[in-house]
Protein backbone atom coordinates (compact mmCIF):
# COMPACT_ATOMS: atom_id res chain seq x y z
CA UNK A 1 0.00 0.00 0.00
CA UNK A 2 0.96 3.34 -0.51
CA UNK A 3 1.30 6.66 1.74
CA UNK A 4 -2.24 6.63 3.18
CA UNK A 5 -3.38 10.12 2.68
CA UNK A 6 -5.85 12.08 4.91
CA UNK A 7 -7.28 15.29 5.89
CA UNK A 8 -8.99 17.30 8.78
CA UNK A 9 -12.80 17.00 7.77
CA UNK A 10 -13.66 18.63 10.85
CA UNK A 11 -13.16 19.58 14.75
CA UNK A 12 -15.51 21.01 17.64
CA UNK A 13 -14.59 21.65 20.87
CA UNK A 14 -17.64 19.33 22.88
CA UNK A 15 -16.62 20.12 26.43
CA UNK A 16 -15.33 23.18 28.15
CA UNK A 17 -14.74 23.25 32.22
CA UNK A 18 -13.50 26.10 34.38
CA UNK A 19 -13.14 26.23 38.01
CA UNK A 20 -11.38 28.76 39.46
CA UNK A 21 -11.73 28.08 42.56
CA UNK A 22 -9.85 24.60 41.93
CA UNK A 23 -6.94 26.84 41.20
CA UNK A 24 -4.57 27.12 44.32
CA UNK A 25 -1.09 29.09 43.07
CA UNK A 26 0.21 30.84 40.12
CA UNK A 27 2.04 27.70 39.18
CA UNK A 28 0.60 25.59 36.02
CA UNK A 29 1.04 21.90 35.53
CA UNK A 30 -0.38 20.73 32.15
CA UNK A 31 -1.93 17.68 30.87
CA UNK A 32 -2.85 16.47 27.62
CA UNK A 33 -4.84 13.13 26.85
CA UNK A 34 -5.23 11.87 23.36
CA UNK A 35 -7.48 8.82 22.52
CA UNK A 36 -8.88 7.96 19.43
CA UNK A 37 -11.48 5.83 17.48
CA UNK A 38 -10.95 3.93 14.20
CA UNK A 39 -14.33 3.26 11.72
CA UNK A 40 -13.17 1.28 9.45
CA UNK A 41 -16.41 0.99 7.47
CA UNK A 42 -16.26 4.81 6.12
CA UNK A 43 -12.41 5.24 7.21
CA UNK A 44 -13.16 7.54 9.63
CA UNK A 45 -10.60 8.25 12.46
CA UNK A 46 -12.33 10.63 15.48
CA UNK A 47 -8.99 12.04 17.95
CA UNK A 48 -10.51 12.90 21.07
CA UNK A 49 -8.18 15.29 22.61
CA UNK A 50 -8.47 16.26 26.23
CA UNK A 51 -6.17 19.57 27.47
CA UNK A 52 -6.09 20.15 31.59
CA UNK A 53 -4.64 23.00 33.34
CA UNK A 54 -3.93 22.03 37.11
CA UNK A 55 -2.69 24.38 39.74
CA UNK A 56 0.85 23.06 41.08
CA UNK A 57 -0.22 21.04 44.36
CA UNK A 58 -3.81 20.15 43.10
CA UNK A 59 -4.92 16.81 41.81
CA UNK A 60 -7.99 18.43 40.09
CA UNK A 61 -7.89 20.60 36.74
CA UNK A 62 -9.61 24.14 37.37
CA UNK A 63 -9.47 24.12 32.82
CA UNK A 64 -10.56 21.20 31.41
CA UNK A 65 -10.88 21.30 27.32
CA UNK A 66 -11.96 18.30 25.57
CA UNK A 67 -11.75 18.37 21.55
CA UNK A 68 -12.90 16.19 18.98
CA UNK A 69 -10.96 15.94 15.63
CA UNK A 70 -12.07 13.64 12.69
CA UNK A 71 -9.37 12.78 9.96
CA UNK A 72 -10.80 10.76 6.77
CA UNK A 73 -8.43 8.67 4.86
CA UNK A 74 -8.47 9.12 1.09
CA UNK A 75 -8.58 5.72 0.54
CA UNK A 76 -10.65 2.96 2.39
CA UNK A 77 -7.89 1.09 4.50
CA UNK A 78 -7.79 -1.50 7.81
CA UNK A 79 -6.99 -0.33 11.21
CA UNK A 80 -3.48 -2.21 10.97
CA UNK A 81 -2.75 -0.19 7.47
CA UNK A 82 -2.74 3.37 9.74
CA UNK A 83 0.42 4.46 9.07
CA UNK A 84 2.09 5.44 12.50
CA UNK A 85 2.99 9.07 11.68
CA UNK A 86 -0.69 9.54 11.69
CA UNK A 87 -0.98 9.68 14.88
CA UNK A 88 1.69 11.92 15.24
CA UNK A 89 0.76 14.49 12.73
CA UNK A 90 -3.30 13.81 13.88
CA UNK A 91 -2.01 15.73 17.21
CA UNK A 92 0.18 18.01 15.27
CA UNK A 93 -2.40 19.32 12.87
CA UNK A 94 -5.35 20.10 15.95
CA UNK A 95 -2.69 21.15 18.44
CA UNK A 96 -3.22 24.61 17.13
CA UNK A 97 -6.60 25.09 17.07
CA UNK A 98 -6.76 23.67 20.50
CA UNK A 99 -3.92 25.76 21.59
CA UNK A 100 -5.65 28.73 20.29
CA UNK A 101 -8.81 27.38 21.79
CA UNK A 102 -7.70 27.75 25.45
CA UNK A 103 -6.50 30.84 25.23
CA UNK A 104 -9.16 32.40 23.88
CA UNK A 105 -11.79 30.87 26.11
CA UNK A 106 -9.51 31.72 29.42
CA UNK A 107 -9.23 35.38 28.66
CA UNK A 108 -12.59 35.86 27.78
CA UNK A 109 -13.68 34.28 30.96
CA UNK A 110 -11.35 36.93 32.89
CA UNK A 111 -9.21 34.95 34.29
CA UNK A 112 -5.53 35.09 34.11
CA UNK A 113 -5.53 33.42 30.13
CA UNK A 114 -3.58 30.11 29.43
CA UNK A 115 -1.13 31.00 26.85
CA UNK A 116 0.25 27.37 25.76
CA UNK A 117 3.79 28.04 23.90
CA UNK A 118 4.30 26.32 20.27
CA UNK A 119 5.03 22.47 21.69
CA UNK A 120 6.09 19.80 20.48
CA UNK A 121 3.74 16.50 21.48
CA UNK A 122 5.41 14.04 19.13
CA UNK A 123 5.41 11.85 22.30
CA UNK A 124 1.80 11.58 22.55
CA UNK A 125 1.78 9.56 19.03
CA UNK A 126 2.36 6.37 21.43
CA UNK A 127 -0.39 6.62 23.96
CA UNK A 128 -2.49 7.72 21.24
CA UNK A 129 -2.06 4.95 18.97
CA UNK A 130 -2.53 2.35 22.06
CA UNK A 131 -5.74 3.94 23.13
CA UNK A 132 -7.14 3.52 19.78
CA UNK A 133 -9.70 1.56 19.13
CA UNK A 134 -11.79 -0.01 15.95
CA UNK A 135 -15.44 0.43 15.40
Amino acid sequence: MNSAAFSLEDYKFTKVEIDYYNKESNDLKIDFDPTGKFYKDNSIFELKFIFSAFGNESKRAFVKIECIAVFKFAENINFDDIPSYFYKNSIAIIFPYIRSFVSTVTLQANIPPIILPTMNLSALDAPLKDSTVQI
